[in-house]
């Protein structure tokens, strides 16, 4: 009995000294994470050498919905480590300006009143223009589903792992939301 107390003082007294520390570090490391957002032609690029899926978030400058995802739903450091280990993560500007070459067609932006579109957001979305829409592609770049609209953290956790995990063949959704199990801490203070 008194071999045990003098072991868990030690450990006691030990995490005094180191635990702080460490927990302070890992914490802080976990806090630096963030979404390794590339362009579209960088991902293309990338699934030539490595086959991933492709996370691509259509968005434009002045969606306010656009901005609060950023903030709350991508900016959690399990999110982001979550989303950065499962798919390539490409923002795409609905109203980007230049030209996209993919599939050997060009996609221009075209101007419609006092904004206009991109034509390859256009074509991803299927004419649906609505912001934010999160778009999962497969490995070969075929759109397998558009999510539209705002998601926190704890909605897109879900989504994304029905996706990542290739669930979206085997169950259905409504089943799988029922049986779905999150592996993440969602606290107030994650970002």
């Amino acid at each position: 009995m008194k071999l045990k107390n003098l072991l868990l003082a030690g450990l006691f007294v030990t995490g005094l000294f180191v635990g702080p520390d460490v927990y302070a570090q890992d914490n802080d490391t976990e806090k630096t994470i963030k979404v390794d957002w590339m362009s579209w032609e960088q991902a293309i690029e990338k699934t030539k050498t490595e086959k991933k899926k492709i996370l691509l978030d259509v968005y434009t400058k002045w969606c306010s919905w656009c901005k609060r995802m950023d903030e709350m739903t991508f900016s959690k450091p399990q999110m982001a480590a979550y989303i950065n280990a499962n798919f390539y993560p490409v923002k795409l500007d609905a109203q980007y300006p230049e030209e996209i070459t993919y599939r050997n067609k060009v996609y221009r932006f075209v101007k419609n009143g006092t904004r206009g579109y991109h034509e390859l957001a256009a074509e991803i979305l299927g004419g649906r223009m609505s912001y934010p829409t999160i778009v999962f592609l497969n490995e070969e770049q075929d759109v397998i589903q558009a999510i539209v609209g705002f998601k926190t953290a704890e909605q897109f956790e879900m989504i994304a792992s029905y996706f990542a995990t290739d669930s979206y063949m085997k169950i259905p959704w409504s089943s799988y939301q029922k049986q779905y199990h999150s592996s993440f801490n969602h606290n107030a203070d994650d970002h």
